[in-house]
């Protein structure tokens, strides 16, 4: 006879049925919000037409106005913020990232302090986290707006063996809210990220995996809890 599921493993398994209930129910609204849009956007492109041509006429008396206000109250472009700070480790093994993660959207890339990185400036587009698995290595500042949102990022590097790799593909893969790269740029063979705490591992069979997707996924440290994990880019 099998043994009765654990109150913890029905838990589980209940509160990823309800994350997928709800990320189903974003997608939904997601695509009427598109479609809302593109009317709005069109609306708006005739509208503007008709305020360009009456604002051109305008235009050297609003610039010398302009150049006054722009001298004394004007800022140039925002620049990506430098995160502080240091890691300390839990008696569970975790790291925790102490200081300051800035949460700019920049388009350029971003010198994390940390490798892979557990917060900080990030890309506008979002990497797809619902159980994402990536077999090529995928941009820190796409997979940070991921972190951002409450994924946990799964990395391994050439030494993890394939039979683990294998074995967190799947654990990934039904896990919403997770991701899964190769990462060579880093300490262990293997290694949990999430917005500002970080785990590493030697092996899939650590029992500090499974508990850190369960703390983690869509954890308390989640700067956007809710926010989708679909709809970004896939690479």
């Amino acid at each position: 006879m099998g043994s009765a599921p654990t109150p913890g493993s029905a838990e589980r398994k209940a509160r990823m049925e309800q994350m997928r209930r709800a990320e189903r129910a974003r997608e939904r609204r997601n695509r009427i919000l598109t479609i809302a849009a593109s009317v709005v956007v069109v609306a708006g492109l005739v509208v503007g037409g008709v305020v360009l041509v009456d604002s051109q006429s305008g235009s050297r008396a609003s610039a010398a106005s302009g150049s006054k206000g722009s001298a004394s109250g004007s800022k140039g472009p925002a620049k990506s913020s430098k995160d502080t700070g240091h890691f300390v480790t839990g008696k569970d093994g975790v790291r925790i990232w102490t200081g300051r993660l800035s949460r700019n959207h920049v388009t350029t890339s971003v010198p994390y302090p940390m490798h892979p990185p557990v917060g900080g400036d990030h890309n506008p587009v979002w990497l797809n986290c619902n159980g994402d698995v990536y077999t090529e290595p995928v941009r820190d500042e796409n997979a940070v707006h991921s972190l951002e949102h409450g994924a946990v990022w799964v990395t391994y590097s050439g030494k993890a063996s394939k039979a683990d790799v294998t074995a967190l593909a799947a654990k990934v893969r039904k896990t919403p809210y997770t991701l899964m790269s190769p990462y060579e740029n880093q300490a262990s063979p293997i290694m949990l990220t999430a917005w500002g705490h970080q785990l590493s591992v030697n092996s899939a069979d650590d029992p500090g995996v499974d508990k850190f997707l369960a703390t983690y996924v869509q954890g308390e440290q989640t700067p956007e809890p809710g926010a989708s994990c679909t709809g970004g880019t896939m690479r």
